[in-house]
């Protein structure tokens, strides 16, 4: 008898270790899944548990919001896409320059009007 494992993988064939490293990962993979959805679950819980007390914590809510959206199929029109685009740029200018009351803000750069097809 022995104390040291004996490694089952180099016993097998090629095709049944790529059949064992395939339900390994897959595996992991899931895990992975599972533990994203519980974090992402969390966030959510946090997110409604209590109003923003900021401008900057307004705009993290909804910018997760749109990051949502920007993953499901209506987003994936050119001009949805860019106007999410202007929303992230609009959250970041505002929130860099202090909540973007009328003295603070910056004019939002000129861009050309989106096409209509």
């Amino acid at each position: 008898m022995t104390d040291q494992p004996i490694n089952l993988d180099r016993r097998r064939g090629m095709a049944a270790q790529k059949l064992t490293e395939i339900r390994r990962l897959l595996a992991e993979v899931e895990a992975n899944e599972q533990a994203l959805r519980d974090r992402q679950q969390e966030l959510e819980t946090q997110l409604l548990t209590a109003p923003a007390t900021c401008w900057p914590e307004a705009a993290e809510k909804a910018r997760y919001l749109l990051k949502l959206l920007a993953g499901a199929p209506i987003a994936q029109d050119p001009r949805r896409q860019q106007l999410i685009a202007s929303v992230f740029s609009d959250f970041e200018r505002l929130t860099r320059n202090g909540g973007g009351d009328g003295a603070k803000s910056e004019p939002a750069p000129a861009s050309p009007p989106p096409s209509i097809s």
